[in-house]
C-alpha cells in the first residue's frame, strides 16, 4: 500500500477539533452519512425512559437531541469530548433546549469517570479519532452495568474495489481533518468483549453501527 498512516497526539486532535468545530454538518453532506443514521445509531441501543446513557466523543451535541428522547426527562445523558471548541456548541445547544438531565465533560475520554452505573455507552463517530482508542473501549466497558449495551457507530471504506479506490482520498481528508483513521477496525475490538454482537451496515457499506452487551 503506497498510503501509510500515523497517528497525531492527543493536544494536536484536540486543537484541530476546535478549529473544525463549525465544520461538522458541511462535512456530514461532503461525506455523504445517511440522513438517518444518527436517530438509527441512538434506537439500536435500545433506551428505555429513565436509563442512563454516555456518549463518548459527543462533540457539537449531534446526538443528544435522539439520547435525550430515547431516555426522556427521566433518564440522564452525560457527553464527554476534550475538546472545548465542540463541547460549546454542545453546551449552547443544550441550554437552548432547557434539558436540565443532559451533563457535558470536557475530559479525555480514557479518564473520564460517570457520576453513576451507566445503562449504555455510544460512540458517535468518535472511536477511530482516538490514537488510545482500546484503553478508551476499555474504560467505556468499565463504566457499564453487567448487561449495559455499548454501541459504535462511524464511518469506513467500503468493501471491495470501491474502498481500494477512495482510500487515497480517505487518507487525504482524514490527515488534514483529524477526522478518523481508515486502518482501524472498531468492529474488531468489540466483538470479543461482549455477548450478542451484531453489526449493521449503510450506504454501501461505507457507515455501519456495531453493537454489544457487556457480560455479567
Amino acid at each position: 500500500m503506497a498510503v501509510q498512516w500515523a497517528d497525531y497526539d492527543l493536544d494536536y486532535i484536540r486543537h484541530r477539533y476546535d478549529r473544525i468545530a463549525r465544520l461538522i454538518v458541511p462535512f456530514e453532506w461532503l461525506l455523504f452519512m445517511p440522513s438517518a443514521f444518527r436517530r438509527t445509531a441512538v434506537q439500536r441501543i435500545g433506551l428505555a425512559p429513565g436509563e442512563r446513557v454516555l456518549e463518548i466523543g459527543c462533540g457539537t451535541g449531534r446526538n443528544l437531541p435522539f439520547l435525550r428522547d430515547a431516555v426522556g426527562p427521566a433518564g440522564r445523558v452525560y457527553g464527554v469530548d476534550f475538546s472545548p471548541g465542540m463541547l460549546a456548541r454542545a453546551r449552547a445547544s443544550v441550554a437552548a433546549a432547557g434539558w436540565d438531565n443532559v451533563v457535558l465533560t470536557e475530559s479525555d475520554a480514557a479518564e473520564y469517570r460517570a457520576p453513576e452505573p451507566l445503562d449504555a455507552v455510544m460512540f458517535g463517530l468518535s472511536y477511530n479519532t482516538m490514537p488510545h482508542h482500546r484503553a478508551v473501549l476499555a474504560r467505556a466497558l468499565d463504566l457499564l452495568k453487567p448487561g449495559g449495551r455499548i454501541v459504535v457507530m462511524d464511518a469506513k471504506l467500503p468493501p471491495g474495489i470501491g474502498g481500494r479506490m477512495v482510500l487515497p482520498f480517505s487518507i487525504w481528508l482524514m490527515k488534514h481533518t483529524v477526522l478518523g483513521n481508515p486502518y482501524i477496525r472498531p468492529w474488531e475490538h468489540l466483538e470479543p468483549l461482549v455477548d450478542d454482537f451484531r453489526m449493521e451496515e449503510f450506504l454501501f457499506g461505507s457507515y455501519y453501527v456495531c453493537r454489544g452487551v457487556k457480560r455479567g
